[in-house]
């Protein structure tokens, strides 16, 4: 079976981005450096997948690489082991958790980060206290092309 290893998603600020990541995931930067028509990448996750951060250089033209500088990705999914610590973590982070919603297999979160990118925040766990932020995180990539939402107010 064939598995998602990352997402490449274009920011402006690729560093400042992944470094949130990794604080509020416990993820950690795997790279770094020149990336696709001169720009700049950082990959932030896990040893067998990650989230890339693209910056495009200053002074692009239009037209040159438009894969690269329009929104296409509807929201990146994390699964946590702990939703309420990570809830924490990202109002401590300074963002406004937006719609929550609990239905099977999970409950989640969402949250807009400064470059537009909306990230969804998923335990399939029940209700818990962790000692750690989010507890180990993953990326779920089931959630790249939407999902059907239903809201419940927990």
């Amino acid at each position: 079976m064939a598995r998602l290893e990352h997402e490449n998603v274009t920011v402006q600020a690729p560093l400042k981005t992944a470094e949130m990541l990794c604080r509020l995931f416990g993820w950690h930067i795997r790279w770094q450096g020149a990336a696709k028509e001169e720009g700049f990448s950082v990959h932030a996750g896990a040893d067998d997948q990650y989230v890339a951060l693209y910056s495009p250089p200053k002074g692009l033209k239009a037209g040159q690489d438009p894969t690269y500088h329009r929104s296409g990705l509807n929201h990146i999914g994390v699964v946590v082991a702990d939703l309420e610590a990570c809830e924490r973590g990202v109002i401590a982070e300074g963002y406004q958790p937006g719609q929550r919603y609990d239905y099977e297999p999970g409950r989640r979160f969402y949250f807009t980060e400064e470059n537009g990118v909306e990230i969804e925040v998923i335990s399939y766990a029940p209700a818990q206290i962790s000692p750690s932020l989010c507890g180990r995180a993953s990326l779920n990539t089931s959630h790249l092309a939407g999902s059907v939402r239903m809201w419940r107010n927990w």
